[in-house]
């Protein structure tokens, strides 16, 4: 008995040092920081929302977007008629003339020309520039559904995790109201002091799980902020619903698969990289065509060392032409042949990923509709599990009360109950989470 008691001695002192240490560290860290005025308190649209504007990766996403629009309007462009001009001043010394003097002379011209047969090769950039400019909006759209699901799973931990808190609160205090009782019993010598010193373990085990628990809540805050980029000495919150749907029907795993099939936008992206890939193969078949362009310029200039007049020389010397130029390959190096291959590998490229894309969304739609029923069965499974060890929890609690239950059984109710608890709130929120984003596949905004 003395060395069980020597045991349970130590295994108190062991939980008291840990706990005072956590107790320490978390003093010396606190969940919010102290020169914080105010906190932020948003919803989860608000986060949404937030996200939205200012996450520099969606950010990146739009700049490459304009970036499209505007080879999009530079590959339109392409098609119109070009025009430019040159004035061209010049000095001339002649040795020959004696006075050694410069003659000045100006040579001006404007010239325009036009592309009107290249093999289709404009017309097809300009039909792929507007495919690459959709692209690139599907990609941002696709990236804002990825960073939506990732602060609802961090919004919903941070919940579960307040959720643990209090809990765990709670279990506390019944742990000091156990312990002032047994300390009554013990000075009564109606106890042993050995279960005065489980009931000690217990209570120091339980506020060592609560400075764990609150640790959890402020990673899981820290977590969203980064998802959400805010500075660093925000003091932040979420606001928490008044409910929280934890069970739903589900629709038929088909009927989302196919929804998401046809309207999710990377597989939108995924399609129109075929097309684009399909139309860069014609682009690529041109250049075994000739090219006809149009061109046509005029010009004059005039000299200081002549007899005629500056009027006379610009009417003397005034030109205008006009002509066609017709360009045809006859031998390029394989340089045709070998980009032709290419952009045939680009095709089927292409269709592999988009194929790959299918086969992974519909995968992920699957397990999503796995998740929600086993996360619900858990649910509900959890929720009878926590009746019946909450009762029998407190049916030991009253018998100890009038001696009828020893400490042991007790504590082993109690840790029943506290699994039984934590298992309750884990499958409470998994259910939530998973339901979202299964209702998320099919095209249903993710709210609380």
């Amino acid at each position: 008995m003395a060395e069980g008691f020597g045991k349970s001695i130590n295994m108190v002192n062991k939980h008291m040092r840990r706990l005072i240490l956590y107790l320490i560290l978390f003093k010396a860290f606190p969940l919010y920081a102290q020169d914080s005025t105010t906190i932020t308190r948003w919803d989860l649209q608000q986060c949404l929302d937030y996200a939205k504007q200012n996450n520099i990766t969606l950010n990146s996403l739009r700049l490459s977007a304009r970036s499209a629009e505007q080879d999009q309007l530079l590959s339109r462009s392409a098609v119109l008629p070009n025009l430019s001009a040159s004035l061209s001043p010049t000095l001339t010394h002649v040795k020959s003339t004696g006075n050694g003097d410069f003659t000045p002379s100006f040579n001006t011209s404007a010239s325009s020309s036009v592309t009107l047969y290249n093999g289709g090769y404009l017309k097809n950039d300009i039909k792929q520039k507007d495919l690459l400019a959709k692209v690139a909006g599907l990609d941002l759209l696709a990236s804002e559904n990825d960073i939506t699901l990732q602060i609802t799973q961090a919004y919903l931990n941070i919940l579960l995790a307040k959720e643990n808190i209090v809990y765990v609160r709670d279990v506390v205090a019944t742990s000091e109201a156990q312990l002032k009782q047994e300390q009554h019993f013990f000075d009564a010598g109606s106890v042993a002091r050995k279960d005065l010193v489980q009931i000690q373990a217990q209570l120091a085990n339980d506020r060592y799980t609560l400075v764990t628990a609150q640790n959890t809540h402020r990673q899981n805050i820290l977590t969203l902020k980064q998802l959400l980029q805010l500075p660093t000495d925000t003091a932040f919150e979420v606001v928490e619903p008044d409910t929280l749907m934890a069970a739903a029907l589900l629709s038929p795993l088909r009927d989302v698969q196919q929804y998401a099939l046809a309207n999710r936008p990377e597989v939108k992206s995924s399609e129109l990289s075929v097309q684009s890939a399909q139309l860069e193969l014609q682009k690529v078949r041109a250049g075994y065509l000739p090219t006809l362009t149009a061109g046509a310029g005029i010009g004059t200039s005039f000299g200081a060392n002549t007899y005629y007049s500056y009027v006379k020389q610009l009417d003397n010397n005034f030109y205008q032409q006009i002509g066609v130029t017709l360009s045809v390959p006859i031998f390029s190096r394989r340089a045709n042949r070998v980009n032709e291959e290419k952009s045939k590998l680009e095709v089927g490229q292409a269709q592999l990923t988009l194929q790959n894309t299918r086969t992974v969304l519909s995968q992920e739609i699957e397990q999503a509709y796995i998740n929600v029923e086993n996360a619900q069965s858990q649910y509900d499974a959890a929720v009878e599990q926590l009746r019946y060890t909450q009762e029998s929890y407190r049916i030991a609690n009253e018998q100890l009360k009038i001696g009828a239950a020893n400490t042991v059984e007790v504590l082993q109710q109690k840790n029943l109950y506290v699994q039984a608890l934590q298992s309750y709130i884990q499958a409470k929120y998994s259910s939530a989470l998973y339901i979202r984003i299964y209702d998320f596949y099919r095209g249903i905004p993710v709210k609380l």
